[in-house]
């Protein structure tokens, strides 16, 4: 029998959602909540491998730098102390010559024969606080428009100097802390400090 207009239609669910409605918005969630998770792991990676990879840099540009200090000769000084003086930046690079003349002197005097090697070097700390805190170097005013981010490294270097006099080397050993700020990209030293 055909069905009168005036008559309501009793066949239909009687919620608006059913079992598998109600199944399907969860696993949409739960896929949604674990894309959000795995962009979140993702993420957190590759700044970690980021991090890495600049304190490595870091490392490498604090022990370049020592090396060339502590491996400087009579017949080298000059251009040891020029390639020194272009891999600073800031207040060090302004007073880089009051800073190395009395080490440029001795070497000088003594027509010594330096080598030497890094023993090792390694970031200070991991944490970065930020200026005003308790712990944190106070940042160079020159440096605060220039600079992104600077690093504290501690190098432990070995040297023997050689006399020009035929005396036995005598082992120098350096412990060092230094500043290494991120300039556009190009890794420099912005401090130095002799570790007792």
């Amino acid at each position: 029998m055909p069905d009168k207009p005036d008559e309501v239609r009793t066949d239909r669910a009687s919620g608006v959602f059913t079992g598998y409605g109600i199944g399907s918005a969860v696993l949409g969630l739960v896929s949604v909540a674990a894309i959000v998770l795995g962009f979140m792991v993702w993420s957190g990676h590759r700044h970690q491998r980021d991090e890495l990879a600049y304190q490595t840099s870091a490392l490498q540009a604090a022990a370049d730098w020592t090396n060339v200090l502590i491996n400087m000769s009579a017949d080298t000084v000059d251009t040891s102390l020029r390639t020194l003086h272009d891999g600073t930046v800031g207040q060090l690079n302004a007073d880089f010559e009051t800073t190395v003349e009395p080490f440029k002197q001795l070497v000088l005097k003594l027509k010594s024969k330096t080598v030497g090697q890094v023993d090792s070097v390694s970031i200070e700390s991991l944490h970065h606080p930020q200026a005003g805190q308790p712990g944190a170097p106070k940042p160079q005013p020159e440096l605060e428009t220039v600079v992104s981010r600077t690093d504290t490294v501690l190098v432990v270097a070995t040297s023997r100097s050689q006399n020009a006099g035929g005396d036995q080397p005598q082992p120098v050993r350096w412990n060092l802390r230094l500043g290494v700020s991120d300039v556009d990209g190009k890794l420099l030293i912005s401090r130095l400090e002799t570790i007792r």
